[in-house]
């Protein structure tokens, strides 16, 4: 911006030094009429790479007495700021008003349901953040388990894998009826730290459980780095939050990985309107069954199938 001057203007400068990289050129000029008081002008010049700031030139406009928003092109964050709440009176108490983030509890409204930790009390967090299997659902799955395994009363010893193990009620319900151990995978470090550890501490079974603190896609991807010389367990269960998750993809990424052996069950539970298929990769579907808005599949070996039909 530049002003031409006119006979009635008379060319006062502001001395600053050449050599000043930090402000601006400023030139004053004032009018000179007979009875008007004198208003000073003021008019930048902008070299560049300066590096002036927003709230240097704002201080500069303040150090003469004027308001800075008619000078900028655009008024200042804190100024912006400072009009808002004088002009509505909202927002002058945003940091006391907003409520803090509400602390994660846990609460006992969980139970093994059968073994030898059988009506033990499990932590479960408040919320829905966490949704452990329903307690019917879980014991009809390990009564369908234990008949199509050969034991109607335990489970045949082997190694289970419990994916998207949150509270950890399903593996701990699997060691109980007689597993040997247990590989739990839960992403949420305060999952693992305050609801499924201590569970597996209060039921004695923290010295056969293995926690695997990773997503569970990722622990597919490394399937043959977790199963080791052991090889394909014997039991998996499938427990993800409903909405999070392709069932079809899922499922596809499992059957294809070294987790799944021949003679391996899977449990699978998931929602309502959801399709799943009669197979699993080598494994065929045994069981299918509904509770409300909550389905039950388990996949297991042919001889699993042909074992219940006979019966």
């Amino acid at each position: 911006m530049s002003i031409s001057p006119s006979p009635s203007l008379s060319l006062s400068p502001l001395r600053l030094s050449s050599n000043s990289t930090n402000l601006p050129l400023v030139s004053t000029y004032t009018c000179k009429p007979f009875t008007q008081k004198r208003h000073p002008v003021v008019v930048f010049s902008y070299r560049s790479g300066t590096g002036l700031t927003s709230e240097d030139r704002e201080e500069l406009l303040k150090r003469y007495g004027l308001d800075p928003d008619e000078f900028l092109s655009e008024p200042s964050s804190k100024t912006r700021r400072k009009k808002e709440v004088q002009r509505t009176g909202r927002g002058a108490k945003l940091v006391q008003d907003k409520e803090p983030r509400e602390q994660r509890t846990t609460h006992k409204l969980l139970q093994v349901l059968g073994g030898k930790a059988r009506r033990k009390k499990l932590l479960s967090p408040k919320g829905m953040d966490v949704r452990p299997m329903m307690e019917v659902v879980k014991g009809a799955a390990f009564d369908i388990l234990q008949v199509a395994g050969g034991s109607p009363a335990s489970l045949r010893p082997g190694r289970w894998l419990d994916l998207y193990s949150g509270t950890g009620s399903v593996g701990i319900e699997a060691i109980s009826r007689g597993c040997s151990e247990v590989h739990f995978v839960e992403m949420d470090p305060w999952v693992v730290s305050n609801v499924l550890k201590p569970n597996l501490e209060w039921t004695g079974f923290l010295d056969v459980s293995y926690i695997h603190t990773i997503r569970v896609e990722n622990f597919i991807e490394r399937a043959e780095q977790f199963v080791g010389k052991d090889g394909a367990f014997d039991y998996i269960s499938v427990t993800p939050p409903y909405t999070a998750v392709d069932y079809g993809v899922l499922m596809g990424e499992i059957s294809k990985s070294a987790l799944v052996g021949k003679d391996t069950f899977i449990v699978v539970e998931y929602p309502l309107r959801t399709d799943m298929l009669d197979s699993c990769g080598c494994l065929v579907k045994i069981k299918d069954r509904r509770f409300g808005r909550t389905h039950l599949a388990i996949y297991g070996p042919e001889w699993a199938q042909k074992k219940r039909k006979s019966d």
